[in-house]
C-alpha cells in the first residue's frame, strides 16, 4: 500500500533523564526520523515532521515482524479524536533499530513517544498496520 497522500503531523517526545547525553537522546530519534526538527529543552526532548516518509521505517518493521494485529488493535486503542499514538524504545532506536513498546516501562531509561494527528488518521493507522 502506497502512502497515503493525507495532511498528519507527527510529534516525538523523550524525557531526558539526568544520567542521559541530551545529544545522545536526540540521536535516537533522528536515527528513526532522520527529517524531523529537534527542540531540546532541559529534561525533554521533541521532535516535529510533517512527512508520512518520516513513518516508513516503522511501516516496514512491522510489516516484516508480521505483527500487524497487534499494532493495528494498540494504535486503535491509544486513539482519541483524530490522534494516535505509540511507544519506541529508547536505546533501540539509538542503536538504529525499531523496537515498537507496548507500555513506557518496556523501555528502561524511558520511551520515545510518537504521536500522529490528522483528519484522516484511519488511513494513516490502515497503512502502518495492513
Amino acid at each position: 500500500m502506497n502512502i497515503p497522500s493525507v495532511k498528519c503531523t507527527i510529534e516525538i517526545f523523550s524525557s531526558v533523564n539526568p544520567t542521559e547525553d541530551p545529544n545522545k537522546v536526540k540521536s535516537a530519534i533522528l536515527n528513526i526520523f532522520p527529517d524531523c526538527e529537534i527542540t531540546i529543552e532541559k529534561f525533554s526532548i521533541k521532535g516535529d515532521s510533517n512527512d508520512l516518509h518520516s513513518l516508513e521505517n516503522i511501516h516496514d518493521t512491522i510489516h516484516t515482524m508480521q505483527s500487524q494485529k497487534i499494532y493495528q488493535r494498540r494504535l486503535e486503542k491509544n486513539l482519541e479524536n483524530e490522534s494516535t499514538w505509540f511507544y519506541l524504545n529508547k536505546q533501540a532506536a539509538f542503536a538504529k533499530k525499531i523496537a515498537i513498546c507496548e507500555a513506557s516501562d518496556e523501555s528502561p531509561l524511558g520511551p520515545i513517544k510518537v504521536i500522529l494527528t490528522s483528519p484522516k488518521i484511519d488511513s494513516i493507522i490502515d497503512w502502518l498496520v495492513l
